[in-house]
């Protein structure tokens, strides 16, 4: 059904870096989703009162908050598709990572809701009517779930959506919960025995455990986590394949949002070459990310001693050094100052955050090896950490 819908709505279904297209499919699937499960709601309602099972009427609660939580997501998805404005001059695309953390909110209040009248129906239980209408309502709505944790899930790793993610993680817990509820009245049927509030405290358990699951998703991209290592290998092939590039770091990317991402990062070049040239190289490379990735960059030049065989040599033997603070340890903007008594090492290291030291401890631990192991050489260091993972 759903790719049926993609054909009929989304003409240009493929460009999913456009955000006029992930609108479309955020509006689409949301629709979808507020009305299976409103139907969900429903028939669960009617099972329930038909059963006198506290697990299904907290059930079908639960499909009716998904409701809720489509209608947040479709408003996020129209948010975030907002244009950027004299306010907001990146866009609104972390509404959608906002919207993805609010359904998540509501997963752990229904989680916490149905734990707490699971337990009272431990405490105080009531007869369960085990009809076959009832049962049969619960399998179709495990099989209804499972097709809208399939399709969430595809799209949301299609377009990259997070608040989709959240919804799949939502739709996969209402199946094992269903589950749960239906071999409880199953075995309840063969034995007699009342398992109607031990079965809705497993269903709490795998919500909350949902819910847990998608707040992590959804708050580390606001909180502004480490970018995907495909991505950032993508843009250091892409730089790298310029002759003119000598080396790649200080690496940022800011993420304002799906299709909104901004990089910013140094290249190093020789110091030789024309300015101009360099200049129109680093313009290209930066055409070619917008154009390839989707992403604004900034670039800005480092120049170096690329063809000093002395600078290469002690660059090389400088930075084997500096490894024993870090097998991660990299150094850039290598340079040598020479003077009569003494020669001066400039250089920036990259120190991994795991290495549990302060930068003026770095500075320290630099200066006593490099005196160490170059006995004329002083280091003039700057203490850098990664923005990426390495």
């Amino acid at each position: 059904m759903i790719r049926f819908l993609v054909r009929r709505f989304i003409p240009d279904g493929e460009n999913v870096k456009d955000p006029q297209v992930r609108r479309q499919y955020g509006t689409l699937c949301s629709v979808v989703g507020i009305v299976l499960n409103i139907l969900l709601f429903a028939g669960k309602y009617f099972a329930g009162l038909l059963s006198h099972s506290i697990a299904i009427m907290a059930d079908s609660f639960n499909n009716l908050s998904d409701a809720g939580s489509s209608i947040v997501t479709l408003l996020g998805f129209r948010l975030a598709g907002k244009k950027p404005d004299p306010e907001h001059p990146f866009g609104h695309g972390r509404m959608e990572y906002l919207s993805g953390l609010a359904v998540s909110v509501m997963i752990l209040l229904m989680g916490l809701e149905l734990g707490k009248s699971s337990v009272e129906k431990i405490l105080n239980p009531q007869p369960v009517d085990t009809s076959f209408l009832s049962m049969g309502i619960l399998v179709a709505a495990i099989l209804v779930k499972v097709y809208m944790a399939h399709y969430n899930r595809q799209i949301g790793k299609k377009i990259d959506s997070a608040a989709m993610k959240a919804t799949a993680a939502d739709s996969l817990s209402d199946t094992v919960a269903t589950t749960v509820v239906l071999a409880s009245m199953i075995l309840m049927r063969v034995t007699d025995w009342n398992l109607d509030g031990i079965g809705g405290v497993f269903v709490a358990i795998f919500i909350l455990r949902a819910g847990i699951g998608a707040v992590k998703d959804t708050l580390n991209p606001l909180l502004g986590q480490a970018p995907d290592p495909e991505f950032v290998k993508e843009i250091e092939q892409m730089v790298m394949a310029y002759p003119v590039s000598r080396g790649i770091h200080d690496l940022v990317v800011h993420d304002y949002g799906p299709g909104r991402v901004m990089i910013s990062l140094h290249v190093e070049v020789s110091g030789d070459e024309n300015i101009y040239e360099l200049h129109d190289a680093i313009d290209c490379m930066e055409r070619d990310l917008a154009e390839k990735l989707g992403c604004e960059a900034v670039i800005h030049m480092d120049p170096i001693e690329a063809d000093d065989a002395v600078v290469i040599q002690m660059r090389q033997e400088v930075e084997q050094e500096m490894k024993k603070l870090s097998p991660q340890v990299t150094i850039h903007d290598f340079r040598m100052v020479s003077g009569p008594t003494h020669t001066n090492l400039i250089y920036d290291i990259v120190v991994p955050h795991d290495v549990d030291k302060s930068p003026q401890e770095i500075r320290a631990w630099v200066n006593e090896h490099v005196r160490e192991r170059f006995p004329n050489c002083y280091a003039v260091v700057q203490i850098d950490r990664p923005y990426v993972m390495g």
